[in-house]
């Protein structure tokens, strides 16, 4: 197992109840793939799966410490753990959480993986207050939208140069390169947070990007009768997102939701022999012309409907 170092350079400087929440809500029963088991395996290198079927959860592993990326529902943490377990890991040797965006279908557990692992949780700037409050930005007032509050340990700021958040170097990856980096790319919350990882793997360098989110989904673009725009500058930083991304081609893509990517397809491929099964080269392209294009239509159906067209 290569030994894992992490180097950060920061350039500026009670779970719910995992059947029902406040609102009377089941989670688990609107959507039980976001609950369901999934057996934990080997990507590619040192990557892991380690979440639902529905709800991607990723482990990163080394020598001295590992990183898990998302933390799925809350009160569902003990299936996480129990998949880490199973690939002959230990949670408690997990030192740094990660978190694509604060929202409790994938912030839901960190409060409770950060207590059983004692990891340091690092998060964008802009998912601070709802990491640590336990809200949906710009929803605070749906409590079926919350999550346990959860203190963020190091704030990644992006630069505006280079969009480069945070540095984590492990050995392994493509020489001169940094192994991992975060990169934000807001929109579908504030600090939405992607990860591009380098993989030395049988003599290639590979790129694989755990990409956060571009849909729209429930977010308020413009402000209506509903109320004010989910929150100030989501467009511009939807825009932002999609200008970033523009020129990215890894070699695997990856999300926070499965069928985003086709884990159970891919996975079957792998279990049959093919080792390479998620290399997806192009995919990432095709999906962000999507996301581009379907947000550009809310956009417009959202300022209409404000206009009273």
């Amino acid at each position: 197992m290569r030994k894992l170092l992490i180097l950060l350079t920061l350039l500026v400087a009670a779970p719910l109840n995992a059947q029902e929440d406040d609102a009377g809500i089941d989670w688990a029963a609107e959507q039980p793939h976001w609950a369901a088991p999934f057996e934990p395996f080997n990507i590619i290198g040192n990557l892991y799966y380690v979440g639902t079927e529905g709800l991607a959860v990723y482990l990163i592993a080394g020598e001295d410490g590992h990183a898990l990326i998302d933390g799925g529902l809350p009160g569902h943490e003990q299936l996480i753990i129990d998949n880490i377990a199973a690939l002959g890991f230990d949670i408690k040797d997990v030192k740094y959480l990660l978190n694509t965006h604060a929202h409790f279908d994938h912030s839901g557990g960190l409060a409770a993986l950060k207590e059983a692992s004692g990891a340091e949780l690092w998060a964008s700037e802009g998912d601070v207050s709802a990491l640590e409050g336990g809200f949906y930005l710009g929803s605070e007032d749906k409590p079926e939208y919350a999550a346990p509050p959860v203190k963020v340990d190091r704030v990644l700021r992006d630069r505006a140069s280079d969009f480069g958040g945070a540095v984590i170097s492990m050995t392994g990856g493509e020489p001169g390169k940094p192994f991992l980096l975060t990169a934000l790319t807001p929109g579908h919350s504030r600090g939405c947070t992607s990860f591009r990882l380098f993989i030395d793997d049988d003599r290639e360098h590979l790129e694989a990007l755990i990409f956060c989110s571009a849909t729209v989904a429930a977010n308020r673009l413009v402000a209506s009768d509903e109320g004010p725009a989910q929150y100030e500058g989501i467009v511009d930083d939807y825009r932002l997102t999609f200008e970033k991304t523009r020129d990215w081609t890894p070699d695997i893509f990856l999300a926070n939701h499965s069928e985003v990517f086709g884990l159970k397809d891919a996975r079957e491929r792998q279990v049959a022999g093919n080792r390479r099964a998620f290399l997806n080269r192009g995919a990432f392209q095709k999906y962000i012309l999507e996301k581009k294009n379907a947000f550009e239509k809310a956009l417009a159906e959202q300022s209409g409907a404000a206009d009273g067209e």
